[in-house]
């Protein structure tokens, strides 16, 4: 499948993803996404804008990558793929302010080959699920010139 393909299928899965396929993905609670990035044995990535990262700062140590990348779906899947290194098998953690839009990327993710790919449910500011990165108390990362 071409790179234009797995792009459209990508979005395409962003759009008409149902609420129900949100529950029972792959997820990690802050603090264990935090003790693995730590370790070195995931990528953590931020997906969300840069005006958010400057409102609250990063995880610290995160990747950015916006979902709304500048250069589009083409941008965003080569800026992740360059976090991994090409390693569409490296374990992958999206981060976002809720977990709303990382629960929406997860499942396109893996129909385009990544297969280790997790997000954190409650994001960086926290929702019903739970208290979120910043709340737990978790390192964050001045990102006022991002």
């Amino acid at each position: 499948m071409t790179m234009k393909r797995h792009l459209l299928s990508l979005f395409a899965l962003l759009w008409v993803l149902p609420a129900s396929a949100q529950f029972g993905l792959p997820s990690l609670s802050p603090a264990d996404a935090r003790a693995l990035q730590e370790s070195g044995d995931i990528v953590l990535v931020d997906i969300r804008q840069p005006e958010e990262w400057r409102e609250t700062g990063v995880a610290d140590g995160a990747v950015l990558v916006s979902m709304g990348h500048p250069e589009g779906g083409q941008g965003f899947l080569r800026d992740l793929l360059e976090a991994v290194e090409g390693d569409t098998d490296a374990p992958l953690v999206l981060i976002c302010r809720t977990g709303n839009r990382t629960s929406q990327v997860v499942p396109a993710l893996q129909q385009w080959g990544f297969t280790r790919v997790y997000h954190v449910p409650d994001g960086m500011l926290g929702n019903p699920s739970g208290p979120g990165w910043i709340r737990s108390g978790l390192p964050v990362a001045d990102c006022s010139a991002c």
